[in-house]
């Protein structure tokens, strides 16, 4: 209504809003024209009614019958040209319109009727046009994501663009699978679960007032939360569902945003398509879980983050509380597939822990790591001792031995995995959480050439001078003082391949002990006595002496961090 007030075929004729304000929003359908009180029956909703009063009755209860009729129906607006018979709208006309909310425009000057349908049918029908058009581009840039392979993130970060919005894709659960916020920030996640299960119930109310069918609304199709339902947070949101084949994975929620000439719905209806064919393709059913966890804690260890705030907004969202929380960064010495995430998940679950899990981001030039990483969140006063670590992992490991394709029969009595977890320090914020993911990684890289019987658990409290220098792993101070310490080995090295950084490396990890050292290096002890020499003799240090051995140590987990 607001736009057709301002064509100039109507502008020309002087128009003067007199009632509805509110309603100029309405969307118009089609134009009618009629001078007859009974034209209400005529209408299907969404016309706008131009009249020139001819026939009109005098009876004010009447004319009243006549608004609150077109208003039943749904009619768009009224548009009453004032003539010589009737130089004013009627006072009975006006009161019903005011009180309904209902647009009312007089036009003070002749202007003909069917060059206002004429303008308004055209504009009509260019929306319709461009709608489609819209509709025809979206449909290729969905299927097209769908049949590359695209990852539920990148669709829902198409989406967001396309409708210029924030857009949550999460599952059934409420946990927030992907999102692009936009220029909105991380804190439209703050709350989510339980703002988008009061939308969901909103949703499906206004269904239900409104008379829709079943399969429609919040728990069907699609349905929007307008501010008639939901006056908090959660009004003007779209929501979508995704699901194929009698399966519903999740939710495509879209917070409020402009108008598409598409339609919003129906846009997030084309992406709902391209998410739900790339799970019906993807061979692990919790896809999205193990996708939507590594680019968390990607991002967390990548410092992809704006504030602090922010990431732990996003890892709230995704289903681990933060907050009033005793934190813990689990690393295990397993192939991080879908079956290892799913274990380690289910391994939290049953001591009562929240957690979310992936692959440690590694420098493997094969691309594939062999570190499962995992934020494990319990209660502000459990503790996880060497016992429960080492249950954790156990339980990670059967599940994987179990649901190996190996094809090999059960064993009667369950089998201890040989496996090795490292733990990280107790955190209770994202930026303590970080730097324990972190200091398990590098601690499980220094003992990953041990061989394994059963399992092994190494805690960072236990490696004091690894913790200091996993926390000042960036500083230049440090990576200056491992250049300056070891650069004669690192030349040698290079230039002879003679090895003596992983000589001195045992060396450190053994200090006292030369034979236990010889063996980690895998040398003979005569060769391993030589090597140390060569060493001393390059350093031109005494590796007697315990403040050196400090200091090269120091260097060499600096170095090993940094790589």
């Amino acid at each position: 209504m607001r736009d057709i007030l301002h064509l100039p075929v109507l502008s020309a004729a002087l128009p003067e809003l007199l009632a509805g304000e509110e309603s100029l929003g309405v969307r118009v359908r089609w134009v009618h024209v009629s001078d007859s009180l009974g034209v209400a029956k005529l209408l299907d909703g969404g016309e706008l009614l131009l009249s020139t009063g001819a026939g009109w009755s005098a009876d004010d209860s009447l004319l009243t019958q006549f608004i609150e009729d077109l208003v039943r129906v749904g009619a768009a607006g009224l548009v009453l040209e004032l003539t010589q018979g009737i130089d004013r709208a009627p006072l009975a006309v006006r009161e019903a319109c005011i009180r309904l909310g209902f647009p009312l425009v007089v036009l003070h000057k002749e202007v003909k009727f069917v060059a206002i349908t004429e303008a308004v049918h055209s504009r009509i029908i260019s929306d319709q046009t461009e709608a489609l058009r819209a509709r025809d581009a979206l449909h290729d840039l969905f299927i097209g994501l769908s049949l590359r392979g695209s990852p539920a993130d990148y669709i829902v970060a198409q989406l967001s663009r396309v409708l210029d919005a924030p857009v949550v894709l999460e599952n059934i659960n409420h946990q927030v699978v992907a999102v692009e916020t936009l220029a909105a920030g991380d804190d439209i996640l703050a709350g989510w679960e339980l703002r988008s299960r009061s939308a969901r119930r909103e949703a499906a109310g206004a269904c239900a007032t409104t008379g829709a069918t079943a399969g429609t609304g919040a728990t069907g199709t699609a349905a929007t939360v307008s501010a008639a339902t939901d006056t908090g947070a959660s009004a003007g949101w779209d929501i979508v569902p995704v699901e194929a084949r009698g399966v519903r994975w999740g939710y495509l929620v879209a917070l409020p945003g402009e108008p598409h000439p598409a339609g919003r719905l129906q846009v997030m209806e084309q992406a709902a398509v391209a998410l739900a064919l790339g799970r019906l393709a993807d061979r692990d059913a919790d896809e999205w879980t193990r996708r939507g966890h590594e680019q968390l804690l990607a991002g967390l260890l990548g410092g992809r983050y704006l504030t602090e705030l922010g990431v732990t907004l996003r890892l709230e969202a995704a289903g681990l509380k933060v907050r009033d929380r005793m934190l813990l960064g689990l690393v295990l010495a397993v192939a991080p597939d879908g079956a290892a995430v799913a274990a380690a998940l289910a391994a939290a679950t049953a001591i009562g822990a929240d957690a979310i899990a992936a692959a440690y981001p590694s420098a493997n030039p094969t691309g594939r790591s062999a570190q499962l990483m995992v934020a494990l969140s319990l209660p502000a006063e459990a503790r996880f001792p060497d016992a429960a670590a080492s249950a954790f992992a156990q339980a990670v490991g059967q599940a994987l031995s179990l649901s190996s394709p190996s094809g090999a029969a059960t064993p009667a009595a369950p089998v201890t995995p040989d496996i090795a977890i490292a733990v990280g320090g107790e955190a209770h914020d994202a930026a303590s959480l970080l730097a324990s993911l972190e200091e398990a990684a590098e601690l499980l890289r220094r003992n990953s050439s041990a061989p394994r019987r059963g399992v092994e658990v190494h805690r960072v409290e236990n490696r004091p001078l690894l913790r200091l220098v996993t926390a000042l792993g960036s500083d230049p101070r440090l990576q200056a003082h491992s250049e300056q310490m070891l650069r004669p080995l690192i030349d040698h090295d290079l230039e002879f391949g003679s090895g003596l950084l992983a000589v001195l490396t045992a060396f450190a990890a053994h200090p006292g002990n030369r034979t236990k050292a010889a063996t980690a290096s895998h040398l003979s002890r005569s060769v391993f006595y030589q090597r140390i020499a060569l060493i001393e003799d390059l350093l031109d240090v005494d590796l007697d002496d315990g403040e050196t051995v400090s200091a090269l140590h120091t260097a060499l987990l600096a170095r090993g961090s940094l790589r």
